[in-house]
């Protein structure tokens, strides 16, 4: 299913230079946001609409929180697109979603690319056709030279079978002789798992109300702060970004030590 209209970052020279100082220093940044994108299907019901229309608002809602994302100074941006467990959904609406997806590579990926943000997929991709994993691959390879910020995309990504995949890779060189199990501990499974090399979210967001991970990050989520909003994907924009930030700054992380 075609989308109608661009992906537009919106990125004036200002906002290219930089996000703006009095702001960082405002606001504490966190590194890494998460979120999961929830509530296309009810957002669609409401309205009488197909679910198909929900999805395709959630895409601008998409485009709303890469720009406010690198607005803010943040390096990193997690997407829960497709979970493992999607494609339990009728036919149908998996090839819907699918096919925004294919839009997606082509026709969005290149403004990406000039804005400076580099693309990394996370997920059992060999479930999807042929044509898409091939144009997972070009994106990637496209853009993994930028570095303003790095999207990470969770397709067809289960925690469960990420964590399982991760200790069947550490079992198979221990019984290689490559490792010694002694020697393992938690950075080394780290290394392991999908998300090797990106630090884990600081905050993780999921819209609708719902107030649960859905398998999302479930290693990763160990000390993240979590915040539930009661506000559907594809009506999410630019303040409630704000005013998840805003709660970020409130909360005091210590990763289980003592309060100072």
């Amino acid at each position: 299913m075609a989308l109608r209209t661009p992906l537009k970052v919106g990125l004036s020279d200002a906002d290219a230079a930089g996000p703006n100082p009095a702001a960082r220093e405002a606001v504490l940044v966190p590194s890494h946001v998460a979120i999961i994108m929830d509530g296309n299907g009810r957002w669609a019901a409401r309205r009488s609409l197909p679910r198909v229309a929900g999805h395709r608002a959630g895409v601008e809602a998409l485009r709303r929180t890469i720009r406010a994302t690198m607005e803010a100074g943040i390096a990193c941006l997690t997407l829960y697109a497709f979970s493992s467990e999607n494609w339990r959904r009728p036919a149908a609406e998996v090839t819907d979603l699918t096919g925004l997806l294919r839009h997606f590579l082509r026709n969005e990926v290149a403004e990406l690319d000039e804005h400076g943000v580099r693309l990394r997929v996370i997920g059992d991709r060999t479930r999807f056709d042929p044509d898409i994993q091939a144009e997972l691959a070009a994106a990637e390879k496209r853009t993994a030279a930028n570095a303003r910020l790095n999207l990470v995309v969770a397709l067809s990504y289960g925690g469960r079978a990420e964590i399982v995949a991760a200790a069947r890779a550490v079992a198979e060189a221990a019984l290689a002789g490559t490792l010694d199990p002694s020697a393992l501990d938690e950075m080394a499974f780290a290394g392991q798992l999908s998300t090797a090399g990106i630090p884990d979210p600081d905050l993780i967001i999921r819209t609708s109300g719902e107030q649960r991970l859905s398998n999302f990050l479930l290693w990763q989520s160990a000390y993240a702060e979590l915040l539930f909003l009661d506000v559907l994907w594809p009506d999410f924009g630019a303040e409630h970004f704000a005013e998840a930030l805003a709660e970020f700054n409130r909360r005091e992380r210590r990763f289980g030590a003592r309060p100072g």
